[in-house]
């Protein structure tokens, strides 16, 4: 189910986001120069950044770095989908890049809500699990990862005693 935030990042809490609900959080495109300039800084390694050498490769011709990518589609969860509450994220599972981004590719990404539980032991908060897809013009997914977040709740509920 495709949805839309009745508030915006800085008015969002953990009651905000649905589970099932699929969110568009925008799109970007990269260029070879920008490619091989966070490369030759980040991760120079010949794919990235040497356009002889990337052609005779096995993807024939200069790809982005996975770490750009991520770095790309993180300025976009951070800009769309997570609230601007300052709490931070214990962890990212399953972080992969099944398939190259190459010059000119334009990409989408998209957060699906996967699981939402309000903390057992700190009734400020709530857990939030997403899968995160950056696809390519084409659909393709380049890139998915599973972030587990926490965010603030806006209605404070009592934690049971033990």
């Amino acid at each position: 189910m495709n949805a839309v935030f009745a508030t915006p990042p800085e008015n969002r809490f953990f009651e905000d986001y649905e589970v099932g609900a699929t969110y568009h959080l925008g799109s970007f495109t990269v260029s070879e120069d920008e490619i091989v300039a966070f490369a030759t800084i980040y991760d120079p390694q010949a794919m990235h950044v040497d356009k002889t050498l990337a052609k005779a490769g096995p993807f024939g011709g200069v790809i982005a770095s996975g770490w750009q990518t991520m770095s790309l589609t993180m300025r976009l969860i951070a800009d769309n989908f997570l609230p601007h509450n300052g709490l931070p994220s214990p962890g990212i599972d399953e972080l992969r890049w099944p398939a190259p981004v190459r010059p000119g590719d334009t990409l989408s990404v998209r957060a699906s809500v996967q699981q939402a539980r309000r903390s057992r032991t700190k009734p400020d908060r709530g857990m939030l699990t997403t899968l995160i897809e950056t696809v390519n013009q084409s659909g393709d997914v380049v890139l998915s990862l599973r972030p587990m977040n926490l965010v603030r709740c806006r209605i404070l509920e009592a934690v049971p005693q033990s």
